[in-house]
């Protein structure tokens, strides 16, 4: 039942392996405090980092300190510590724009995560842009975050949803792609790496055939950002949006990117204050960007603790972190196909961050109960994913999915623990 699988290194944009130092993963583990720890008796081992990252001392460090001496409200006022408060705020803004090399800060965005910034511009760029008989597009492999919102847009407007298919590899083939690019097409939205199959789509090629058309493009990077190095401008994406807590920052804060014309044209996605220049009962006037897109009390100390995590990032260097997880997928891939029974779900060419397999005749939440009896903790499911589980028909999968922290060692436990599941099960 084993599936075969040969894909190239999938690192900073496909970087070769031979040109990175290897990590000091045993140093930089000392900075997770979190894998310090045992799990029913056993050392944890970690490998649910799609799902969420572990977070460096750096990052906690910085919470505390926010919130011991400099915890106010932003950009209201004039106080030492709003002004503090506010400057770390716009600081991170900054290294956000650094971080994707975007062109300028008003292009960013903070919202809670990869989902609400996907429902911002599907509601916003949906209110101003799409009208009955348009058409969106995305493909098969999408994230319920990157299909829903834009069901209800179309829902809302009278609007098609049309879908490019996926292959058996887990890819999208780009003559069926090109083919669903038609003159109705109002936006396309794809994820630039697949939080259950870990393909890295052709973002690039895609875009450019999007753009081909004049068809605007959204990239839901939640699963590119902690490994592969992003640039806006040279993708030329009109959106592209990921979160701070799969990159070993904060939960509750995520970035959206859009271009300064187009998000200056979009109705707010949401009113209050902060987003506002003045308000009388007749009418507002709405506050410049990014900030006509943040109404309310945002989430400061989520905000400075991404700032952290992209400094402690780039203290270890996404290309040196993307050959190490390259190294890490090909390990676990070579190590799980010796296992009888194992099928790998997601054979592309070029993957990043996890694996996912089925055991033959066990239930992945089974498989997952008994790895964390062992310390092993993995995520078993749909992955909020179940257009795809259909695809493979398949209830669920087992998928584990690794950080800059993980050993071979990890998986040769993974491995180990596995083989205790089919003894369980006979």
């Amino acid at each position: 039942m084993n599936s075969q699988v040969n894909h190239k290194a999938a690192g900073a944009g496909g970087r070769s392996n031979a040109d990175t130092p290897a990590l000091d993963v045993e140093r930089i583990r000392k900075d997770f405090p979190v894998l310090n720890q045992q799990i029913h008796g056993k050392p944890l081992v970690y490998l649910d980092n799609a799902a969420t990252s572990q977070k460096p001392q750096a990052v906690i460090d910085a919470l505390t300190h926010y919130y011991a001496f400099d915890n106010s409200n932003v950009h209201r006022g004039v106080h030492t510590l709003s002004m503090r408060a506010t400057d770390a705020y716009e600081n991170t803004r900054e290294k956000v724009r650094q971080f994707i090399n975007a062109q300028d800060q008003s292009e960013l965005i903070f919202v809670r995560g990869t989902t609400e910034g996907i429902n911002l511009v599907a509601q916003s760029f949906g209110q101003a842009y799409i009208h009955s008989g348009d058409e969106v597009l995305i493909t098969a492999m999408e994230h319920h975050s990157n299909i829903v919102p834009w069901q209800i847009l179309c829902e809302d407007r009278g609007a098609t949803l049309n879908v490019a298919p996926m292959n058996e590899a887990g890819e999208i083939p780009l003559d069926s792609f090109e083919k669903l690019l038609t003159d109705r097409t109002k936006i396309f939205s794809v994820v630039h790496v697949s939080n259950a199959l870990g393909t890295v789509n052709p973002v690039a090629k895609m875009i450019q055939m999007a753009h081909n058309r004049g068809i605007p493009v959204l990239i839901d990077g939640a699963q590119a950002a902690p490994h592969i190095e992003i640039d806006v401008q040279a993708l030329d994406c009109e959106f592209y949006v990921f979160s701070s807590h799969k990159m070993y920052g904060p939960t509750g804060i995520g970035v959206v990117y859009g271009k300064h014309e187009l998000l200056d044209a979009m109705p707010p996605y949401q009113g209050g204050g902060d987003m506002i220049a003045s308000v009388t009962f007749e009418k507002t006037i709405y506050n410049t960007l990014p900030h006509k897109f943040e109404a309310g009390t945002p989430n400061v100390a989520g905000v400075v603790g991404l700032g952290a995590a992209i400094d402690y990032i780039g203290s270890i260097g996404l290309p040196e972190i993307g050959a190490h997880e390259h190294n890490l997928i090909e390990y676990a891939e070579e190590k799980l196909l010796a296992v009888d029974g194992v099928q790998l779900i997601g054979t592309a060419r070029n993957k990043a961050g996890c694996v996912s397999f089925v055991l033959e005749d066990i239930h992945p939440h089974d498989v997952g109960t008994i790895l964390d009896q062992e310390g092993i903790a993995v995520r078993t499911g749909h992955h909020c994913t179940q257009p795809v589980m259909d695809f493979f028909g398949i209830p669920a999968t087992s998928r584990a999915s690794f950080g800059m922290y993980n050993t071979k060692a990890e998986i040769d436990a993974l491995i180990d623990a596995i083989h205790k599941v089919k003894e369980v099960f006979g």
